[in-house]
């Protein structure tokens, strides 16, 4: 909460509370905190007033003209405590509502990013001209994909507006906003926190360079979301990994994401459902899951025209387009283990929570670090077995981390946000999520996609400081 909402807050209790004082302070007290209420109010009505006030604002109503009639009315008798008190309880409990709404869905703040390096980010839109749009019935219409990089930048002049979350602009992040909610079948008002909030990243920022010049290269890591998940759903994440200095790409893939804002102002809103037969629903999960491969296999390949400056924008010269990995959360993350299968130029992969749904796997041999929820009697029973299956298949050790007190949004921004509900989110706090998940993605490139990995020879003893690690040994597929 800002301090205008506590502001209010307070002027409201106050407001309550003062038919209960002694007559010497109840005069002052009576007047003061309808004008703390009405001031707060005022200014929070012009910053935006978030849906979380509203019932403090209720409280305070139904209190005023019980607070303010024995002051103005001078034969007006108090009411009797017996009757005073609920009414006091109901308003109490009103206001009291307010923060405790604040609290379960506030506005999330982004920890800080830990490494050395600022972080700026751009966003670019890339059509692949040799593929067709299938979710389209237009011959010419061509697939396109939004891509936002995070990466090591300079630090920014004192003052500089740092990026909305969800989008390029508070429209396009409300729009994103309210589709999230429409397909988590939520009414849009209880993510109304997302597009106020501000990332740690300046858009456009000068890249960071290495300090006897401007030409240093950054490994890339290409991210896929979840299923109807947006290219921003693991900004935490990915902030804390370019500020260690890598470039994360996180994708939006149209007709899929639960909302894409593109450049003409159109915006491509989810056509992904269920249907609640398991057969079909997998199929379609397999055909969805091929067409993210897809874009991560097209954008990968577009890094180099980015890095060439082809791409107008302020990576170029910056991208080490020879260390680049496949990341991705659920579907996203079988997307990543099924493009790395089909492409050799991916290094590496990390799976956040991700169920393999490549329907022929095939031997590959890039190294993996899969990131898993602790697994009870609720998750898919043929999650692990095919997970370790598919881990089997690569040529290089692999790890498997599950990581105890964690759920499957646990691995996103979703705990900065959302109720702190263990089933939704997880048990731990609500920054130690996106934290666990960074700092074993980092141990884990700093191995496999840098030429001095620090010293260490394997990243487990670093990983498994984190949960329970599996290691899967090289197949020599």
């Amino acid at each position: 909460m800002n301090p205008w909402e506590w502001l209010l807050v307070l002027g409201a209790v106050a407001l309550v509370l003062a038919r209960w004082l002694p007559p010497r302070p109840r005069r002052p007290l009576t007047f003061a905190a309808p004008a703390v209420v009405a001031l707060s109010g005022a200014v929070l009505g012009v910053l935006g007033m978030r849906w979380q006030m509203v019932p403090v604002l209720v409280g305070a109503a139904v209190a005023l003209p019980f607070a303010l009639s024995p002051l103005l009315r001078q034969r007006t008798r108090r009411a009797p405590w017996w009757l005073a008190l609920p009414a006091s309880v109901v308003c109490l409990a009103l206001i009291a509502a307010g923060p405790a709404a604040a609290w379960a869905l506030p506005t999330p703040v982004f920890p800080e990013p830990s490494g050395r390096f600022a972080v700026g980010t751009h966003v670019l839109e890339l059509t692949d001209p040799q593929r067709p749009e299938t979710a389209t019935p237009a011959p010419d219409d061509r697939r396109t994909v939004v891509a936002q990089f995070w990466y090591p930048a300079r630090q920014a002049p004192a003052g500089s507006r740092r990026a909305p979350y969800l989008g390029r602009t508070e429209h396009e992040a409300r729009v994103v906003s309210g589709a999230l909610a429409n397909y988590a079948g939520l009414p849009a008002m209880l993510l109304d926190g997302l597009p106020r909030a501000r990332t740690h990243a300046v858009y456009d920022a000068a890249v960071a360079g290495d300090g006897a010049g401007d030409g240093e290269r950054f490994p890339v890591v290409l991210f896929s979301p979840g299923l109807g998940g947006v290219r921003t759903q693991n900004t935490a994440w990915a902030q804390e990994l370019a500020s260690h200095g890598y470039v994360v790409v996180g994708l939006d893939h149209p007709y899929d994401s639960a909302a894409v804002v593109l450049a003409d102002g159109r915006t491509v809103r989810t056509e992904v459902s269920a249907t609640g037969d398991d057969a079909e629903d997998e199929k379609r999960a397999a055909g969805w899951t091929a067409v993210r491969a897809a874009d991560l296999r097209f954008v990968r390949a577009q890094l180099g025209r980015v890095q060439s400056g082809e791409i107008a924008g302020p990576l170029a010269g910056h991208l080490d387009t020879g260390r680049v990995a496949a990341a991705g959360h659920s579907l996203g993350g079988g997307a990543a283990l099924q493009a790395a299968r089909q492409d050799p130029g991916f290094a590496a992969v990390i799976d956040l929570d991700g169920f393999p749904h490549d329907p022929d796997p095939q031997p590959f041999r890039q190294p993996v670090l899969a990131l898993t929820q602790a697994v009870g009697p609720d998750t898919d029973p043929d999650y692990l077995p095919r997970l370790t299956r598919v881990l089997g298949l690569s040529s290089a050790t692999s790890y498997r981390l599950t990581v105890p007190g964690t759920a499957h949004l646990t691995f996103t921004d979703a705990p900065l946000y959302l109720p702190p509900l263990p089933s939704l989110v997880g048990s731990l706090d609500r920054t130690e999520g996106p934290r666990i998940t960074a700092a074993a993605s980092i141990a884990f490139l700093d191995r496999t996609l840098r030429d001095d990995p620090g010293g260490a020879a394997d990243p487990a003893a670093a990983l498994s400081a984190y949960g329970s690690l599996v290691v899967h040994p090289k197949s020599g597929a």
